[in-house]
């Protein structure tokens, strides 16, 4: 038995086990949730809160930027304060917090309560992976990351679902609200069940490598959230916020390359599996939540979906992931690692690429369809690259190596959100121009046009310029959908720099046996 196999079992018993598992799973869904589920709430926020457009955003803003800058100092505060100890204020810091957007009576307060949301939120995440690593023995680790993917994968797929239902049925403050029992319930497994770790001699913190990684992330989340809404490089603001990014990732490289104990270990970046893994989850985040982000104004805004018809037509994409997870996870360590990772890669590109088949007249079947083969393929690629990415990482450092997946893998979220967006909306503008070129008095098509859209009275002209916007934006969302695709195909040449762990194999934290 290898010394991290020891550890889990002196560190948690059987008994113990599930409970801590349950712990886990309740904590990061109620992260995960949090991050999509205010998300439909926002309109009836802004009128309640008597907000402006530009400050409602902010509600949003407020809680990315805390939790990419927050989620690095995971592991170091882990070795400071104890893992159970972090873990514990975490939960109950992120409870407290969501009470009190709740109760929120301004804009001020629901920013600033956010902001506390995404303080705390930030560790729950990495700490959960690491814990869920430790306490299972390393022929369960596949099991274990399937568990721990079925909160990080189907939570920002189901928060809009559920937002909406709340909105809905009671309020936006309900979307809160909710958490309050997930958390108290959480706060008391981790308290009863996740076993303590103690540090001796606690490294000291790199403070100016956390300050230059705080800057370029906190720079690059605000870039990223506010581009679209400025115009993007039309903007100083953009300017000065990709300024800093750049900046402060770069005074961060050479920070991590000269310091004697930099902030980012530079063990992390010599383990070549672990890095390739993470690259990989970068485009999982580009590509899970695109598609998530593109979906629901697409069904609501050209095909008149309700809220929450639009969230029952994406719950299937979930439950594929779910059914993929359970498979695969019991498939790790009988399979080759990176086959599955090729067929998640396959079958998620043939998914987006149904999307792209859709149409203005097209119903709910092709949604299903396309979401649940997108679903079991992402569900392929969550699982096995999680296991791949620690398989060969020493005990002492998965605390930071899941900081660091995790907050790659959300960078990668806010990249393709940010990205898909403005190709989508450059391209209606270029849609759009090209079929207004052809409404000329010479087109006899134009001409047999119903008198509803008939350009040659004032009301046809509106109703035609209408749906010619409605034509271009369909458009538009089917060439994004075509480059996610065409995206999930690009990506798969990296599974050659991954090495596949030797089956039923044990890993040593000092050495690692590889085929």
């Amino acid at each position: 038995m290898s010394f991290a196999s020891a550890m889990a079992a002196r560190q948690a018993g059987p008994l113990n086990r599930p409970l801590i598992t349950l712990s886990i799973m309740a904590s990061t869904l109620m992260v995960v949730l949090d991050t999509t589920i205010a998300n439909v709430a926002l309109p009836h926020m802004q009128g309640s809160l008597n907000a402006s457009q530009d400050q409602v955003t902010w509600v949003l803003t407020s809680y990315i930027v805390a939790s990419a800058i927050l989620t690095p100092l995971t592991g170091w505060l882990a070795t400071r304060l104890g893992r159970k100890n972090l873990f514990l204020i975490a939960v109950a810091g992120f409870t407290v917090a969501s009470a009190l957007c709740g109760i929120a009576t301004s804009i001020e307060e629901m920013v600033l309560f956010r902001l506390l949301q995404g303080v705390f939120g930030a560790p729950m995440l990495p700490l959960g992976q690491s814990v869920l690593l430790d306490i299972n023995p390393r022929e369960k680790h596949g099991q274990a990351m399937a568990i721990y993917g079925m909160g990080v994968m189907v939570g920002p797929i189901m928060g809009p679902v559920l937002g909406g239902w709340l909105t809905e049925a009671y309020s936006w403050r309900s979307c809160f609200y909710i958490n309050v029992p997930v958390g108290l319930l959480a706060a008391a497994g981790v308290f009863l069940s996740v076993p303590g770790q103690k540090h001796d001699n606690p490294p000291k913190l790199d403070l100016m490598g956390f300050l230059f990684l705080s800057l370029a992330l906190g720079a690059l989340q605000m870039m990223l959230d506010r581009g679209q809404g400025e115009d993007w490089f039309q903007s100083p603001e953009i300017w000065i916020e990709g300024g800093l990014a750049l900046l402060g990732f770069w005074w961060a490289a050479i920070q991590t390359a000269t310091a004697a104990d930099p902030f980012i270990k530079r063990a992390l970046l010599r383990d070549r599996n672990f890095v390739t893994a993470t690259v990989l989850g970068f485009f999982l985040g580009v590509m899970v939540f695109s598609t998530t982000a593109l979906l629901p104004p697409l069904m609501q805004r050209l095909m008149g979906y309700s809220v929450l018809e639009s969230g029952l037509a994406l719950a299937p994409r979930g439950i594929g992931t779910l059914i993929s997870m359970f498979f695969v996870g019991r498939l790790i360590g009988r399979v080759d690692a990176r086959l599955i990772l090729l067929g998640g890669f396959i079958l998620s590109a043939t998914g987006v690429w149904l999307l792209a088949g859709l149409s203005l007249q097209a119903d709910s079947r092709l949604i299903v369809l396309s979401g649940v083969i997108q679903g079991i393929g992402l569900g392929s690629l969550f699982v096995p690259l999680s296991t791949i990415a620690f398989a060969t990482m020493p005990q002492a450092l998965r605390t930071d190596a899941s900081a660091l997946f995790t907050l790659v893998r959300n960078i990668g979220s806010g990249v393709g959100i940010s990205i898909i967006n403005a190709v989508q909306l450059n391209n209606i503008s270029v849609v759009r121009g090209t079929l207004v070129e052809q409404v000329r008095p010479d087109n006899l098509l134009v001409r047999a046009l119903p008198t509803a859209i008939n350009p040659a009275t004032p009301t046809g002209l509106a109703h035609l310029d209408g749906e010619i916007t409605r034509q271009a934006s369909m458009v538009a969302y089917v060439d994004a959908f075509y480059l996610t695709a065409i995206l999930c195909v690009v990506c798969t040449p990296l599974l050659l720099l991954l090495r596949s762990p030797r089956r039923n194999a044990d890993i040593d934290p000092a050495h690692t046996v590889m085929e």
